[in-house]
């Protein structure tokens, strides 16, 4: 067991994440041969085997899941003492890894990355944009240091900093910009068009429109937001969106933007890292630099 290395213990996990020799080397910046001997000299330190190898993929063995827990507390232990470097200079430095949700990244960047290279010429952004479940599995794990997306996640492990909330709008063909706006629960009859499922923004539309999360699946859901509002200007439906979508998503569209009646829908955007991060103040900070881009969109 004195053979291990913290080389070994991320090719491992990068391994156990991608499921794959050949994805799990690109990752790494290796070769696959170099990977495959470094996972069997780790698997010899062990006594014991890690993966059951098939031609398509890799899958840990009972051992090797119980390792994979165990290596990533190491790793992100690791990961930690060099934030508590970071935390004891001044202001942001270094590489800081941020994730964002779909339904906010690509509104929210340009402006974002512009003032962040203006505030925090030290620090290099790395952002990585996907569904919150994933986000919420990689900050746990340590391989994001904060995250942007809807609140609350009520996790008890993280911090959760609310920065602005928006509202939705309703997005339809522009024909029938004419004629009245419907009550949110009849959205069902006009065909409403969602995001795919694991998206969060879905499951927000559907509570406001009073409808079940689990509705029967009619091959109608988008990938983006720009992919729905498009979809609606082909007539094929309706959508709700988040305000901030509006001036990127519908301008080269044929649809019309309207309001709901009485209380509008809305989502609180925040930022959230884990509670034990030494970056806490540091990403406090952030997170005023995220509110100013934020309500100025």
């Amino acid at each position: 067991m004195n053979n291990l290395t913290l080389r070994q213990l991320r090719y491992f996990d990068a391994l156990a994440e991608h499921g794959h020799f050949g994805r799990a080397a690109d990752v790494c910046a290796i070769s696959q041969p170099a990977l495959s001997v470094q996972i069997k000299e780790l698997e010899e330190s062990f006594g014991a085997p890690l993966l059951e190898r098939t031609t398509r993929r890799v899958r840990l063995t009972s051992f090797g899941e119980d390792v994979l827990v165990r290596v990533r507390e190491i790793l992100r232990s690791v990961d930690e003492l060099g934030d508590m470097a970071r935390a004891a200079q001044s202001g942001l430095t270094g590489r800081l890894r941020l994730g964002v949700i779909p339904t906010i990244a690509p509104y929210l960047l340009p402006a974002l990355l512009r003032e962040v290279k203006a505030t925090f010429p030290d620090m290099s952004l790395m952002v990585r944009e996907t569904m919150t479940a994933n986000l919420l599995a990689e900050l746990h794990a340590g391989r994001i240091d904060t995250a942007i997306v809807a609140l609350p996640v009520s996790e008890p492990a993280f911090t959760e900093v609310p920065l602005w909330s928006e509202e939705f709008v309703l997005v339809r063909p522009d024909t029938e910009s004419a004629t009245p706006v419907p009550a949110p629960e009849t959205l069902e009859r006009e065909r409403l068009l969602l995001l795919e499922e694991g998206h969060c923004f879905r499951d927000q539309a559907l509570s406001f429109c009073s409808l079940p999360t689990a509705r029967p699946h009619e091959g109608l859901d988008g990938s983006s937001l720009s992919t729905l509002v498009q979809m609606v200007g082909a007539g094929l439906g309706v959508t709700v969106i988040p305000e901030m979508a509006v001036p990127v998503d519908t301008p080269a569209a044929a649809v019309s933007v309207a309001r709901f009646a009485g209380a509008q829908p809305a989502r609180t955007i925040g930022m959230i890292w884990r509670k034990s991060s030494p970056l806490a103040s540091q990403l406090q900070e952030l997170s005023d630099v995220v509110r100013g881009v934020g309500e100025s969109l």
